[in-house]
């Protein structure tokens, strides 16, 4: 159907769908790696408690049929397994039916992952995936032309995540439009890079340019998406760009790369054949007509479902991360519409004394992606999320963000738990567990170059106060030994 079908996105579509496919592998990997410490039968957000507080209704998921912590990795492996064969292409050879299964068993098994994640699977880059995946469904298979429609509806995704991005800035923190936002953010992001160092001494004037940068990419360039080509390609290519610079200078997860995958999809094929070897295929079936009804059902729900993210788009009161239903089809999107000026982390030590005084000597437990040793370089991590050392950054600004899941924690390294020590980096307790734990809350900012070449350290940091005082296992709030 020369009206139903698109002309000239082979390539776009196959990187996106490949790309999505890779992000869902990295994605179920990570729910495999961390379940059973987070929440696990005997996590620190247990899914059992939460599947009996929280009706079906409220968070569909099949967790609430069923759960074990091995039906759990079983629900992760099936999920793994299937987003690598979609990544090798195994996915797009099988007929349109099966494609379109396959994809749907993806989304399922991620939704009824995040329903229960509680606090771990609160970050808006899981909405995004999931409502890509809803989309992934109605792209095609190898024989199929890509559905002209689809692939307006993968710009009108990007389009809320820049531009509702871009919106929550400008209405937010004072300092993006003053252009300053960048003299911290680097410094007081969630989880540093390697690079952010770098970044973060850059010149002020520089500093001042990115954020301009950012406002033009975020409230002006996204419009350009629904122009015709090139200008559409063009908008796409200079967004994919700032998103790289973006995953250069931090960790965020899988969110930069969604935004890169759903960029690639606008770039029409005569900008692929022209930096690739081979062109892409471009003979193609027959569109069945029920998949041409499906396609267009889809477009009409999506219609209906953007009165909310638009409506929150256009409101003062804007919601930077929202679902406004429990499938997480169709949100809203937005990042960092505050900015910290100074980051307050937390260090957890243990001792194995019996009665700690101020001679005591406490040692500190390492974690994998946030800052703690000064001298340890930032690492990469993204996409691959670490789900505990971003929260531990939210319980630096304030401890009523851990208020469920700290204690808990304190109490499993008091008990070695295997699970949660899997989670860390360096245990300083490998033979036995400590007598007591306790968490003091510092204050880190990068060091200058002088320092850096003076020290070797990355970091500096002062103590602020006690987050968590000395406890003994039965001193831990909550404790269930």
């Amino acid at each position: 159907m020369d009206w139903f079908d698109a002309d000239g996105y082979t390539w776009g579509r196959m990187f996106f769908t490949r790309g999505l496919a890779a992000l869902y592998l990295v994605a179920f990997l990570v729910a495999f790696n961390q379940f059973r410490a987070l929440l696990g039968s005997e996590g620190l957000l247990p899914i059992p408690d939460f599947v009996r507080a929280v009706p079906f209704r409220s968070a569909p998921s099949i967790f609430h049929r069923h759960y074990t912590d091995r039906f759990f990795a079983a629900v992760a492996v099936t999920g793994a397994a299937l987003a690598a064969a979609t990544l090798l292409g195994v996915t797009d050879l099988l007929p349109l039916p099966a494609t379109m299964l396959v994809w749907f068993v993806l989304w399922a098994l991620y939704l009824s992952i995040v329903n229960v994640g509680q606090t771990w699977y609160s970050f808006g880059w899981e909405s995004l995936i999931l409502e890509a995946g809803v989309l992934a469904m109605f792209l095609g298979n190898a024989a199929t032309a890509p559905p002209f429609v689809v692939l307006i509806l993968l710009r009108w995704l990007l389009f809320r995540l820049e531009f509702g991005a871009g919106l929550i800035k400008m209405r937010g923190d004072r300092c993006w439009r003053d252009l300053t936002c960048l003299y911290y953010h680097h410094e007081t992001q969630p989880m540093p890079g390697p690079l952010s160092w770098y970044f973060h001494h850059l010149p002020r004037p520089l500093h001042k340019v990115e954020v301009a940068g950012n406002h033009v990419t975020q409230l002006v360039v996204p419009f350009g998406l629904f122009l015709p080509q090139p200008v559409a390609g063009i908008a796409a290519a200079i967004m994919i760009v700032t998103q790289l610079w973006l995953v250069a200078s931090g960790n965020f997860s899988w969110l930069n790369w969604m935004a890169i995958i759903l960029g690639l999809s606008v770039l029409p094929d005569s900008f692929y054949d022209a930096v690739l070897p081979a062109g892409a295929s471009r003979s193609y079936a027959d569109t069945p007509t029920a998949f041409v009804v499906m396609v267009s059902g889809l477009a009409a729900v999506v219609v209906v479902l953007s009165y909310r993210p638009v409506q929150n788009m256009i409101s003062r009161g804007q919601k930077m991360n929202a679902s406004f239903n429990r499938w997480h089809f169709v949100n809203t999107y937005g990042a960092f519409g505050s900015v910290t000026r100074v980051r307050r982390e937390v260090v957890v030590e243990g001792t194995a004394s019996e009665h700690p005084d101020s001679d005591t000597v406490w040692r500190e437990y390492e974690f994998k992606g946030k800052p703690g040793d000064v001298r340890r370089r930032p690492r990469q991590f993204a996409p691959y999320h670490l789900r505990l050392d971003w929260l531990m950054w939210f319980a630096g600004i304030s401890p009523d963000y851990a208020a469920r899941w700290f204690p808990p924690l304190m109490a499993k390294l008091l008990q070695n738990d295997e699970h949660v020590l899997k989670l860390l980096r360096h245990n300083p307790f490998p033979e036995e567990p400590p007598r007591y734990v306790r968490a003091r809350l510092f204050r880190y900012r990068f060091s200058t170059r002088a320092e850096r070449r003076a020290t070797g350290a990355w970091w500096v940091r002062t103590p602020i106060h006690e987050f968590f005082y000395p406890a003994r296992l039965a001193e831990v709030p909550g404790n269930r030994a």
